[in-house]
């Protein structure tokens, strides 16, 4: 019976170097991670998330997740850009009560240098609102939406929803339709960026 050679298994592992990732330059540069790869070009469009608390150290935006993508690799360092935010279900789900209603108004905006986006608004009103209430609602904060984003950079909109300014500006607008517990967006995402 003749005896197998067994292969050498290379380990690919000692060839890897550790890369340190960089929050975008309107999150302050902030080191969000570091990642291990072979070359350097396997980790351009790797994804990366972050709490707000760890750029910030601010606690009480903990359920808020930044989602970027490594655009660049300089050295031993990997740039990304932001891509979206996304706010935890658990928060969702704790501003939601009994006897409220829960107006969804996602919208696909434009900003003023070209960068398309989709915004996901919540409004949480106080007391159960009717259907045609809530149709009313969602039209005006869409519309608000979009003419916010329009008169915005994509940085500005990315700061204002970030800090929750938006939200509260769309609170304002919209409570005059209806009394309002809460505004939240609670997702974004960039479709497409300027050639």
């Amino acid at each position: 019976m003749a005896k197998a050679r067994r292969r050498r298994v290379r380990d690919t592992w000692k060839e890897k170097k550790w890369y340190v990732i960089k929050s975008p330059k309107m999150f302050g540069e902030n080191e969000i991670g570091t990642t291990p790869s072979r070359d350097p070009d396997f980790l351009l469009k790797r994804r990366v998330e972050a709490t707000m608390r760890e750029l910030t150290g601010d606690f009480s935006k903990q359920y808020v997740k930044l989602k970027f993508q490594i655009d660049n690799v300089a050295g031993s360092e990997a740039t990304t850009k932001f891509i979206g935010h996304q706010v935890t279900t658990d928060y969702v789900r704790s501003m939601i009560r009994r006897g409220t209603s829960r107006i969804d108004a996602p919208v696909i905006v434009e900003t003023k240098d070209g960068y398309r986006m989709k915004i996901h608004p919540l409004a949480i009103t106080i007391r159960r609102a009717k259907s045609s209430q809530q149709k009313y609602m969602r039209q005006s904060i869409e519309e608000h939406v979009k003419e916010i984003a329009s008169e915005k950079t994509f940085e500005e909109l990315v700061e204002g929803i970030v800090t929750g300014k938006i939200a509260s500006e769309i609170y304002h607008q919209a409570k005059k339709i209806y009394p309002l517990k809460r505004v939240e967006i609670i997702k974004t995402k960039v479709l497409e960026e300027p050639a």
